[in-house]
């Protein structure tokens, strides 16, 4: 295809995306009132505990407006993932081979699933963090959090730590690839599980190690599962080199 030609294609598929994501503002702006609902469990489970209470506070008058917007965005991305990620995926088939697209294909659908679980984690986690660091404050005194900030600070959890169960689905694409060998990834155990324990003392308070080796579990055992499944990809390739070394020399031979 001519460089016009690609880029109306994508302009097409972005089109089509963006108006996905539209729809599914507009249906995740209706579910905003569940999702404060959601959040709110913690700070109100804070305020039955603590003689000082806790709230959410809305600084400015746009605030509560500007926090469901964001919300809503959010929202719309995760209810039109499927739509959206159909048109990256067509966009760049045509420009794969039939085992790259298999590879891909494969990664798209374990991708997700593992995304969403890093998103369910870093949910399950957040209202034990939230408990840890308002400990630090006297129970007598009162707790004002910033209700924009503190959306952030849920959207960020969630989106960190799913974002980092997808990790090692990348290691075994690269793998499938011929980029990296399961060996080399086994070799290189000390440095992820180190990682995974920086990244889980980043995302969890320092105080609260409950919550860091919650997170950290699950991560280094997705690692050594992409180990595992690289060995075993590892093995079957060179099975198939051998036999196929075997035919030449029989063929030659003969």
């Amino acid at each position: 295809m001519p460089l016009m030609a690609h880029l109306v294609e994508f302009r097409n598929r972005f089109i089509i995306s963006a108006i996905a994501v539209v729809l599914g503002m507009i249906g995740g702006f209706l579910l905003t009132e569940v999702v404060f609902d959601a959040i709110r469990v913690p700070i109100t489970e804070l305020a039955a505990v603590r003689t000082g209470g806790a709230v959410l506070n809305f600084s400015n008058v746009t605030t509560g407006f500007d926090i469901r917007l964001q919300m809503a965005l959010t929202l719309g991305i995760v209810i039109s993932s499927p739509v959206w990620l159909y048109q990256v995926w067509m966009f760049l088939m045509p420009g794969l081979k039939k085992r790259e697209r298999r590879y891909a294909l494969g990664f798209v659908g374990a991708a997700i699933p593992l995304f969403l679980a890093g998103c369910a984690v870093g949910w399950m986690l957040m209202p034990r963090i939230v408990e840890v660091m308002a400990g630090f404050a006297p129970s007598q005194d009162a707790i004002y959090l910033d209700a924009k900030y503190y959306y952030s600070f849920v959207l960020q959890l969630c989106l960190a730590v799913g974002i980092a169960f997808v990790m090692p689905v990348l290691l075994v694409l690269l793998n499938l690839a011929g980029v990296l060998e399961g060996r080399t990834i086994l070799k290189g155990w000390r440095v992820a599980v180190l990682l995974v324990a920086l990244f889980a003392a980043l995302a969890t308070p320092s105080a609260d190690v409950l919550s860091m080796f919650l997170l950290m579990i699950p991560m280094i055992g997705l690692y050594f599962l992409a180990v595992g499944i690289s060995l075993i990809v590892d093995r079957r390739r060179r099975k198939r080199q051998a036999a196929a070394e075997a035919e030449i020399e029989s063929e030659l031979s003969s």
